[in-house]
């Protein structure tokens, strides 16, 4: 085995960056120095500048473009698009901040304290203007990606970087002789043209694909082809490939719910492989000697630290007051605009290649000399340094406070209890998704699976049979790092086993499925009603999935009279919320003027992609058929007899489903409901009643305090 540095043989090659990404975060979190810092520390150590273990060589490259692409596409992945929409606003007057702070504070301190040029003193400030969101993973993994502040970022930082680096491709344009009215309309077409295909025409084939293949592997290549076909599409555009990463994550977002098998394998390999691999590669870029031999480096390397630190602070702070953010917020803002990497590398590169000419020694001149080359690897170091300790700080109080707000509400005993009952192997993935996609972030081992199989049975592999069903079921739930409860039961009669299950378990939802092949009958639905539905006052959730639920643009609510003034409306209306935040997918609600009143203010409060139409009369249900199509979903509200939201119409809900909406996803609904007289009302003000739904997450509170109000 060679064993001669630097190292040449893969396996060890390999083996001492799986090393270092294995001790690195272990050692460095005894001393609360943030990972992310220490991987980059390692490349310096090792790389060609260090002891010179192993070079920078073409494996090393790729794999760090692909976490670099990897960053940008999780933190387009992760966004939550309704925010984004929210606040779109605010991430162009970020975004503008951001980037015209860097240029006015960059341009000047360029020609009067370095002296260069006009054009050279252009580039350096887009460097400036320009960040990469190395923080991302460690604020993700905080388990605060979602907080306002860190939208905004994310969809300023888009913004900020293609700004600066069309100024890079208006100043090569310019040191070529290119730049001219043809140069700016092809650049134009070309990266509206890249922008559309990325946008609306990968969330086409990703639905086709995701629609026909359910193989593991099979999901995450071709997540991968998104990636770095949206990458490629950008380059050929003139532009970044970190943008086109970043849109492909934006098109594929509502495709990949955040509760997913699949959004769980993209986030860990990202984290434990790419990611890793990328912030080890930039430190092999640092040449520590270059500081101690050039007094012009160090100089240079002072002036981009200093001008491009304080000018993201200062658009941090402004951002901060215009929109009255918190002080970690602005910690947020700041740690994840201030590190510099990808498009500060790529224009330092460009710049450096550029050359204008000879000096007298025969010595070429070039756009950014050796002096900001070096300089740019000591900027990027002490970027991603201050960046990763003050993220860390703001990330790490905004989830102590929404724990510690969490706590106070909280039983150490979870009362959110899921139980699915199976028994076709082929349903099983499609139920553990939607459990896992409806239930509260917080429970993680609130599932329940449960076989039953007939007392009377005389067949010996039942039992095997049976136990295969619950383990594909609990492999389907790990993949998302939830724990699943396994239950097998011997019965005479199903509705009698699971009701029995229901009461011995605590459990306060039930979802329950119907095979895709097959379809809802009166008579179903009328033994179900008798033979469960009486017996179990419990959220219950009925099934039937014609895609994957991953791959539904719409979801129809219809909502019945008085359907609010049931004591199950809150449960049933979290669900509903859940599968909007995790899913993407919109929410059109059909109700009453009173219910969608109710459902408008949680909305405003906790936004997700709503529209609201009156719908009072269920004899006319059959017009919904002209609004839904063949990638809806269909959540129809009902009502045990006798209740207050109960109407006759109900009944033909079988008929119709079978008749017009054969191809379309349900999900039937029965809520908790009380044994009260009908057009009774339930007293929202008495604590004993919301008191459950409070403990499920941030959405309950706001549903529970709203019930109360009223």
């Amino acid at each position: 085995m060679e064993t001669s540095l630097p190292l040449t043989n893969p396996v060890l090659k390999f083996l001492l960056i799986l090393v270092i990404i294995l001790f690195a975060p272990i050692l460095l979190n005894k001393i609360k120095i943030p990972h992310l810092l220490g991987l980059i520390i390692a490349g310096a150590v090792i790389g060609p500048n260090g002891f010179h273990l192993m070079d920078r060589d073409s494996s090393i490259i790729l794999s760090g473009t692909a976490g670099l692409l990897y960053i940008m596409f999780l933190a387009g992945l992760e966004i939550d698009l309704a925010d984004f929409k929210k606040n779109s606003k605010k991430s162009i007057i970020f975004g503008l901040y951001t980037f015209f702070i860097p240029m006015l504070l960059g341009i000047p301190a360029g020609i009067y304290l370095l002296g260069f040029s006009v054009p050279t003193a252009v580039l350096l400030a887009s460097m400036f203007a320009s960040h990469t969101l190395i923080t991302y993973p460690l604020i993700s993994k905080l388990g605060v990606a979602k907080n306002r502040a860190v939208n905004i970022t994310v969809g300023g930082t888009m913004i900020t970087d293609t700004m600066a680096l069309l100024v890079l491709a208006a100043i090569v344009g310019m040191s070529s002789g290119t730049v001219g009215p043809e140069f700016w309309i092809q650049l134009s077409v070309s990266v509206l043209v890249s922008g559309a295909i990325i946008i609306f025409i990968f969330p086409i084939i990703a639905r086709w694909f995701f629609k026909r293949f359910d193989d593991n592997v099979s999901q995450y290549i071709f997540v991968l082809v998104m990636v770095f076909l949206g990458a490629v599409l950008a380059e050929l555009a003139g532009i970044e490939a970190i943008i086109g990463a970043f849109l492909a994550g934006l098109s594929l977002n509502r495709l990949i719910p955040r509760t997913s098998p699949l959004m769980n394998r993209v986030e860990f390999v990202g984290n434990a492989i790419f990611i890793p691999f990328f912030l080890i590669g930039v430190g092999m870029l640092i040449d520590y000697k270059a500081f101690f031999s050039d007094l012009d480096t160090i100089k240079v390397a002072a002036v981009m630290t200093v001008v491009a630190t304080i000018a993201k602070f200062i658009a941090a702070w402004i951002t901060q007051k215009t929109f009255q953010f918190s002080v970690d917020e602005r910690r947020l803002i700041f740690g994840l605009s201030n590190a510099q990497a990808a498009a500060t590398l790529a224009a330092v590169l460009v710049g450096y290649n550029i050359i204008l000419g000879q000096n007298e020694a025969g010595e070429p001149i070039r756009l950014l000399n050796e002096s900001v080359l070096n300089g740019t690897i000591l900027m990027i170091l002490i970027t991603c340094t201050i960046a990763s300790f003050v993220a860390q700080k703001g990330a790490k109080n905004i989830a102590l406070s929404e724990s510690t707000e969490e706590g106070e509400s909280d039983d150490n005993d979870n009362p959110e209890r899921i139980l699915i009952p199976i028994s076709n192997i082929e349903t099983t993935d499609e139920l553990i998704n939607l459990s896992v996609t409806i239930k509260s972030q917080k429970n993680k081992s609130g599932l329940y699976a449960l076989k039953i199989i007939d007392n009377n049975t005389t067949d010996e592999a039942a039992d095997k049979k049976a136990r295969e069903v619950l383990y594909k079921a609990s492999v389907t739930a790990s993949a998302t790092d939830n724990h699943l409860n396994e239950l097998l039961r011997y019965d005479l009669n199903i509705a009698n086993g699971i009701s029995s299950v229901v009461k011995e378990q605590g459990i306060t939802d039930l979802v329950l499925g119907l095979h895709a092949k097959r379809g809802i009958s009166d008579t179903f639905l009328g033994d179900l009603t008798e033979g469960l539905l009486s017996r179990c006052n419990t959220t219950t959730l009925i099934y039937k999935s014609s895609q994957p639920l991953s791959t539904i643009k719409r979801h129809f609510i219809i909502v019945p009279e008085k359907a609010e003034k049931e004591i199950g409306f809150p449960f049933w209306l979290v669900k509903v919320w859940n599968i909007a935040r995790n899913t993407g997918a919109k929410l059109i609600f059909y109700a009453n003027d009173e219910t969608l009143n109710y459902i408008r203010e949680i909305q405003t409060k906790h936004p997700v992609d709503c529209n609201f139409t009156t719908f009072t009369d269920w004899k006319d249900f059959l017009i919904l058929s002209r609004d839904v199509n063949k990638d809806d979903n269909m959540i129809i509200v009902l009502s045990r007899e006798h209740q207050v939201s109960y109407n006759k119409h109900m009944d033909e809900i079988p008929t119709y489903l079978n008749k017009y909406f054969q191809d379309n996803s349900f999900i039937l609904v029965y809520p908790v409901q009380s044994a009260v007289e009908n057009n009774s009302t339930i007293d929202f003000k008495n604590p004993s009643i919301l008191e459950p739904i409070e403990k499920l997450d941030e959405i309950g509170k706001t549903i529970a305090s709203l019930f109360r109000r009223k």
